[in-house]
């Protein structure tokens, strides 16, 4: 009975667990502005990675909920032919069994993959970008990739230059009212996946997902928080010149790092 209860419980939180990826990969789909393909590949990546985590996840979690449901045997089989409800076990577990097995070598895979990655683009891009910061006597402080990195990574330039700070979600209300007061400047350089200028209503809804959720932020966001702090932000990357936000203001600006490789959505 605690097994059936248990069980029970675990359905009810994958389906939640299911509903918020969904959320999530709205938001990640929201983000990508036009003509940035190779975003909206990462994205299209990224959202294929995360599904697939999940579905090896929730069928190791059910297989350790239920260990003793597994491939029964063709000998024990066949001296049940009189109890149907082990066949139908049988084939769940043959299910489960796929996807470990399919898990087992996505796993492998990983592993490879990671040994290619000591030279590859993440690596060669970290060492390039500390060289960069080196250079102007700065160094990298990591902040966690949760969606709300923008918004960290400027509060902690705001603390060491020993400026007021503000939690997040402030940061974010800021911003979000930010644009909808300036729609004018903000609403022609926003674009949907068919690389099309979106609509009032679509602005007004990305604005409040801005305000409410952990929808990444970019070159839009940096733009409206330049203005709110009054201050310049400067964006430094492994290869090409920084860019800069809000070089009118004056005063000490906010250095931000650009990975465009170690995250997979920059």
């Amino acid at each position: 009975m605690d097994v059936e209860v248990n069980e029970d419980e675990l359905v009810k939180k994958h389906k939640q667990e299911r509903k918020d990826l969904q959320s999530k990969i709205q938001s990640l789909k929201k983000s990508v502005t036009k003509g940035d393909k190779k975003k909206k590949k990462e994205v299209a990546e990224e959202i294929v990675r995360l599904e697939q985590e999940l579905d090896a996840r929730q069928s190791s979690e059910l297989q350790a909920v239920n260990p003793n449901d597994v491939d029964e045997p063709a000998t024990e089989e066949a001296n049940n032919v009189d109890e149907p409800s082990n066949t139908r076990t049988s084939r769940a577990g043959r299910r489960r069994n796929k996807k470990a097995q399919e898990e087992r070598e996505r796993e492998k895979r990983i592993q490879e993959q990671a040994e290619k990655n000591k030279e590859g683009p993440r690596t060669l891009e970290m060492n390039a970008l500390k060289e960069v910061l080196k250079k102007i006597g700065l160094q990298l402080h990591n902040i966690p990739a949760d969606g709300n990195c923008l918004y960290c990574a400027v509060n902690h330039q705001l603390e060491t230059s020993g400026r007021e700070t503000f939690t997040v979600p402030k940061l974010r209300k800021l911003t979000a009212e930010f644009m909808r007061e300036h729609k004018d400047e903000f609403l022609p350089f926003m674009y949907n996946e068919s690389d099309e200028t979106v609509s009032e209503q679509y602005f007004e809804s990305y604005c409040k997902e801005v305000a409410t959720t952990k929808l990444w932020g970019g070159q839009l966001e940096l733009r409206a928080l330049s203005n709110i702090l009054e201050c310049p932000i400067k964006v430094v990357q492994a290869n090409g010149p920084p860019t800069i936000q809000g070089e009118n203001f004056q005063g000490p600006e906010l250095i931000l790092a650009y990975h465009r490789h170690l995250y997979r959505l920059g």
